[in-house]
């Protein structure tokens, strides 16, 4: 890529060491961890209210199962070789979904994502009873209301029929597991999947005529150097995705048990990895891949890459997406639902959310009502994350507040970055610049009250 291209992203060794610090990902403001217990009442209040609502609504689910554990996943699953067993949880999901489609079942849905876990876990036959769940409670008919519908593979556990089934059914987008294609790596972290593998299956879709084909890779894995992952990225690149994750593995094995398999004297040191993913960063752009922002690329001709130049872009608990203004209902265990200014959590453990099914009651457990504070930041921070422009005019408008004096202290620490050539402010307007993108997390930090130094420690490195 051209380094003049307006959507190049620079490499600045000094400021990146600088604001390489703990930080959020935003996929909400506030974040899960100012997330409190909430009452059954305070719950069904808010989600009644959505009956007269029909605007589009974006659908997560959960399924937690995986047949392997990957030592380095922080995600919620549960490892079993019991095919049966996802049966039960079905019959869960079919009575959550009936207790939810009284305030979301008329609301047609335009976005849909199935996670884990390993979701292809389920059969053809399981997945097939899922989706048509989804048409009896819900609005879910792609042919009607197109949108996004997307769904996170394992190459190793995705049949040819399983993709064939979904892309029936009017998935479009599918994304890949794919880690690292380097074999000492893979079995350092307990996902060995060949490269062949991985192109029969993404073949495989492209023939189906999935409009979309996503990789997560990550960096900073054990056994991982610079040259290695370089072998992985020309492999990827033969592969052409539409899109690409590069994730940063955060080694934390006293919080995560599965990592605890990780011979921590394997994983990169801090130095190699800055260097591996700069690497990266530098190789995806001269690929023609564009910088969407905190981990994501995208080819030119992607949907995500037409909404950041048309400042459409969005962000939500799945990421960026060019759905994300409309609310999310999650099902499942873990899922977390973004309902008209309420985040809402399920259960984590599966015992517990079953139980509270089978007394026919919802399973949300934890979750955070916002108040106008919330808002007004949480829409500051979007509009950096995902426009990369925030008016002070355009907020003053919109809340009804004096936005000059409201943020005062978070408009000099925009000054301070803008000496650091992170972002440009003119007048009463700040634009996130190119090196800003690669270190949006230190920007958007300004404008969050709740992070401290004491709940630092909860977030990740930025790089």
């Amino acid at each position: 890529m051209n380094r003049e291209n307006e959507w190049y992203v620079p490499w600045d060794e000094e400021l990146i060491r600088k604001y390489d610090i703990n930080a959020p990902r935003y996929t909400s403001y506030p974040t899960a961890v100012q997330f409190t217990s909430l009452q059954p009442i305070q719950v069904t209040d808010h989600l009644s209210q959505q009956i007269n609502n029909h605007s589009p609504l974006s659908l997560y689910i959960h399924i937690p199962f995986c047949e392997h554990i990957c030592f380095y996943c922080a995600c919620n699953k549960i490892a079993t070789k019991d095919r049966d067993r996802p049966d039960k949880y079905l019959d869960m999901l079919e009575q959550e979904m009936a207790l939810q489609a009284h305030n979301f079942g008329h609301r047609p849905i335009t976005q849909l994502h199935l996670g884990g876990g390993t979701p292809t876990f389920l059969s053809t036959e399981q997945m097939t009873r899922m989706l048509d769940l989804l048409t009896v409670y819900f609005e879910w008919n792609p042919e009607v209301y197109p949108g996004e519908f997307s769904i996170e593979l394992d190459p190793r556990e995705t049949s040819n029929e399983m993709l064939t089934l979904l892309r029936m059914r009017g998935f479009n987008r599918v994304s890949f597991g794919v880690q690292d294609f380097n074999h000492e790596t893979q079995v350092a972290i307990n996902r060995v999947q060949s490269f062949e593998l991985v192109k029969e299956k993404v073949d495989k879709a492209r023939a189906l005529g999935y409009a979309s084909v996503n990789f997560d890779l990550i960096c900073g894995l054990p056994k991982q150097t610079t040259a290695s992952f370089t072998e992985s990225w020309k492999k990827t690149l033969q592969l052409s995705p539409d899109r690409i994750s590069l994730y940063n593995y955060a080694h934390l094995p006293e919080r995560f048990k599965p990592q605890r398999r990780i011979d921590s004297k394997t994983v990169p040191i801090a130095d190699e990895k800055l260097t591996i993913l700069r690497d990266s960063i530098e190789l995806l752009q001269n690929e023609g891949y564009i910088y969407i922002g905190m981990d994501h690329f995208a080819k030119p001709t992607d949907e995500l890459s037409k909404a950041l130049k048309e400042g459409t872009l969005q962000r939500n608990f799945q990421g960026y997406s060019t759905q994300g203004q409309t609310d999310m209902l999650a099902l499942g265990v873990s899922g977390i639902s973004q309902i008209n200014g309420a985040f809402l959590q399920n259960h984590h453990e599966v015992e517990p959310y079953e139980a509270l099914i089978e007394q026919k009651q919802l399973t949300i457990k934890r979750g955070l009502f916002l108040n106008k504070d919330d808002k007004i930041r949480q829409w500051s921070i979007s509009q950096l994350a995902c426009q990369g422009t925030l008016s002070l005019s355009e907020a003053s408008e919109k809340f009804n507040i004096n936005a000059v004096e409201y943020f005062d202290s978070e408009w000099q620490r925009m000054k301070e970055l803008a000496e650091d050539g992170l972002v440009e402010i003119k007048s009463d307007v700040v634009k996130v610049k190119p090196l800003g993108r690669l270190l949006l997390r230190p920007i958007l930090l300004a404008f969050d009250v709740y992070f401290n130094a004491q709940n630092a420690q909860r977030f990740s490195k930025v790089l």
